[in-house]
């Protein structure tokens, strides 16, 4: 699927507290983008990004068998353990510290499931729209060396294979940082044209000038750069540069 959005995309502000939300006995998740029962036509995407799931799921329950096709799909653990399944032979256990990839391509079954014996878990659950369609599935983890990410942001996705980090077929870098009150960084757009979404995880902080709580996000676009500040101690932020405009 292709997407066709102009650099007259504004820049735009979603609060935590303005998401969709989907609960029932098993899960609860907050979505900031348009996604299943939730929808919204102000918030289909950003850019190349598509779907920003934050999702918590009981001990033992979990997403059964579903296909995907023609999505970079990325999971990001954030407490617990999830269990991954599916259709290339895969049956791995994934948890905080860790970044998981799927390359869905021509097509792929899988399954998502909390371990039993770790209880709940809570992940983070993200599409990019790829910049090849039917590319051949794949599927990628690593454990991340958080020490990296300590008052400076630690690049955990790009669109080079032998980059740091997983890797995706889209001109798009994630990168993760953990910060002590009132530090101070600076963020450089890595392809002209690009957008920034950024995504508090925790703690709260400045991104030029505009105000952020926890779980709050906030999409930049036509810009080289953004100012980053945190204003809040253990401040954890996933920054998130896509492409604005894809033919």
């Amino acid at each position: 699927m292709a997407f066709s959005q102009t650099n007259e995309t504004k820049n735009v502000l979603h609060k935590a507290d303005s998401r969709g939300k989907t609960e029932n006995e098993w899960l609860v998740s907050e979505k900031t983008f348009s996604f299943g029962d939730y929808y919204d036509p102000e918030r289909i995407q950003f850019g190349a990004l598509r779907v920003l799931n934050d999702d918590t799921v009981e001990a033992g329950r979990g997403f059964g068998v579903h296909p995907h096709d023609n999505m970079e799909i990325i999971s990001i653990p954030l407490e617990g353990s999830l269990e991954h399944e599916d259709s290339l032979g895969n049956k791995v256990t994934i948890k905080s510290g860790e970044i998981q990839v799927m390359s869905a391509g021509t097509g792929v079954m899988h399954s998502e499931f909390s371990k039993n014996e770790e209880g709940l878990v809570k992940f983070l659950q993200i599409w990019i729209y790829p910049n090849r369609r039917n590319v051949s599935p794949r599927y990628d983890q690593i454990t991340l060396d958080k020490t990296k990410g300590k008052n400076r942001f630690q690049q955990i996705l790009s669109p080079n294979t032998d980059d740091e980090g997983v890797w995706i077929y889209q001109d798009t870098w994630f990168y993760l940082g953990n910060f002590e009150n009132n530090r101070e960084t600076h963020y450089q757009i890595k392809k002209s044209g690009n957008g920034v979404y950024a995504f508090i995880i925790k703690g709260s902080a400045e991104i030029d000038g505009q105000k952020l709580e926890e779980r709050d996000g906030f999409g930049v676009c036509d810009i080289s750069g953004l100012n980053i500040k945190a204003i809040s101690e253990n401040t954890e932020i996933l920054l998130m540069e896509v492409p604005m405009k894809m033919n």
